[in-house]
């Protein structure tokens, strides 16, 4: 038997439901019980300091000096 032809089997086969079971493994360790705070606290970490809205002018002066524009002359 050729190596290509193994080789192909082997993938049409036995590594097709390897990765299917994988992803099933996946799908159920994602909505597994109890795993619900964990997502909820990654999908609202961008907000986790967020108390107001930035104020909408005199931002550029407050920024860190090292992210300063240099003022143009």
């Amino acid at each position: 038997m050729e190596t290509y032809t193994f080789l192909r089997q082997l993938a049409d086969s036995w590594v097709m439901l390897a990765i299917f079971l994988l992803f099933i493994g996946v799908v159920f360790w994602a909505f597994r019980p109890g795993s619900r705070p964990i997502h909820q606290d990654a999908a609202n970490s961008i907000f986790r300091h967020d108390k107001k809205p930035a104020a909408a002018e005199g931002m550029r002066d407050q920024r860190a000096p090292s992210l300063r524009q240099p003022e143009e002359a």
